[in-house]
């Protein structure tokens, strides 16, 4: 295959960036995308020109550091991670344009890599079960109903890629915030601190700079581990309820 890429080439956070194109005609179908990458760098070493900047880890489609834009969607054509995308979602002399997440909470650090420890630090923020559980319980002392344990599993799948943010319109983070409140809401483990995890987390995604939610739902459309649109229900529900509750003893308090 021949391709033309269109890849966003920027020093740093504070540097004007700009798109620079290159030719790379020995693209294999079998390839992944992040390989193809890797084989056009190798080329640009050659030249002595700077390899294009991009972060990797596992590149199996679990740890979410493979975060590119590709033609106007996270991780590409297909509902998964870059790392999983293979040159034949693509065609013989497609051009294909390379971007980074585009957030104000997401500042680039070089190239195509971004700096996504706002979603660190919100999760530092409540996203934990801190109470003393004293010794390891047996496994099934304390019994979960299936339909329970599988929303945890589900909410808790996600791997923080930012493709929610990334997919946003208003660059909102809601649907990584929300799968991690719901993973420990919805557990018997994570209960005693679910008001104060729900408006820590919230408080802590605001002071980022995140946008807000206007349920259009293209962070669901785009998540590559399907995260459901439900826990920003939940999220909304646990942070509600909490913020009532801290109204109530504030009120009774003043009595």
């Amino acid at each position: 295959m021949k391709i033309t890429l269109k890849v966003w080439r920027q020093k740093n956070k504070d540097t004007k960036g700009e798109f620079k194109t290159y030719q790379h005609d020995h693209v294999s179908a079998d390839m992944s995308f992040l390989e193809m990458i890797d084989v056009l760098n190798e080329s640009l070493i050659k030249k002595g020109e700077e390899p294009i900047a991009f972060d990797h880890d596992c590149r199996e489609g679990i740890c979410g550091m493979c975060s590119l834009y590709i033609n106007g969607r996270p991780h590409g054509p297909l509902q998964t991670t870059t790392c999983q995308l293979h040159m034949r979602s693509f065609k013989d002399g497609q051009t294909i344009t390379v971007e980074p997440w585009r957030a104000k909470a997401f500042p680039v650090i070089r190239d195509l890599i971004v700096d996504r420890t706002a979603f660190e630090r919100i999760q530092q923020a409540g996203g934990y079960v801190s109470v003393n559980t004293g010794g390891i319980p047996d496994a099934n002392a304390i019994i979960i109903p299936k339909k329970i344990a599988d929303e945890a599993m589900d909410a808790a799948t996600c791997i923080g890629c930012g493709a929610c943010v990334a997919a946003c319109k208003n660059s909102s983070a809601m649907l990584f915030v929300s799968a991690k409140v719901s993973q420990f809401a919805l557990l018997p483990q994570g209960k005693p601190e679910r008001a104060e995890r729900a408006e820590k987390m919230v408080a802590q995604m605001d002071d980022e700079g995140f946008g807000a939610c206007t349920n259009t739902g293209a962070c669901e459309a785009e998540c590559p581990k399907g995260i459901s649109l439900t826990n920003i229900a939940r999220m909304n529900r646990e942070y509600f309820g909490a913020m009532l509750a801290s109204y109530e003893v504030e009120v009774k308090g003043g009595d």
